[in-house]
């Protein structure tokens, strides 16, 4: 059996077990890249500190966007309504909410490339920080460990983060 993901909104992400927020390794003093126009939860960045931002071609660690959401109607927004724009940005600089994930770490999103997903796939950070099926040769890397759907009723996926083999 297999989940078909196609987001309806921008991503989610629902931490079903993440050790960011109890060993101290978020990390919100980085802005983000000026040609990057929208963040959303689940994509991943490089947290370039050398060149003070975070980006995707850096040569700093991938880390998972987590931005803490601001809906202001709840009787009209959901979670799919919310990504940090530049264009809400103060200044149009955004500044993102990043987790270091571990090992072990366990999240749902669907925030993951339009794509059939089977339980025991492999996933990589691919092309603009979004997850996609294949291997990953640099930490960190990702399996499907459940076909599942967001609260509100979208395909998603469980993923849990896995040591990746040294070459």
């Amino acid at each position: 059996m297999s989940v078909t993901i196609k987001r309806d909104g921008y991503g989610q992400v629902e931490p079903n077990h993440l050790s960011a927020p109890r060993n101290g390794q978020v990390y919100a003093q980085l802005p983000a890249n000026s040609a990057i126009d929208v963040l959303e939860n689940g994509v991943f960045v490089k947290y370039d500190y050398e060149n003070g931002e975070c980006n995707f071609t850096g040569d700093g660690e991938w880390m998972l966007v987590f931005n803490e959401e601001k809906l202001y109607d709840e009787r009209k927004q959901m979670h799919k309504d919310y990504a940090q724009k530049k264009t809400d940005a103060y200044d149009g600089v955004i500044v993102p909410r990043v987790f270091r994930v571990q090992p072990g770490d366990i999240y749902t999103t669907n925030m993951v490339k339009e794509a059939d997903y089977n339980k025991g796939d492999d996933l990589k950070v691919g092309e603009q920080g979004v997850l996609e099926s294949g291997t990953s040769t640099e930490a960190p890397g990702f399996k499907v460990v459940a076909e599942t759907t967001m609260p509100d009723g979208q395909p998603a996926v469980k993923i849990q983060v896995v040591p990746v083999a040294s070459a």
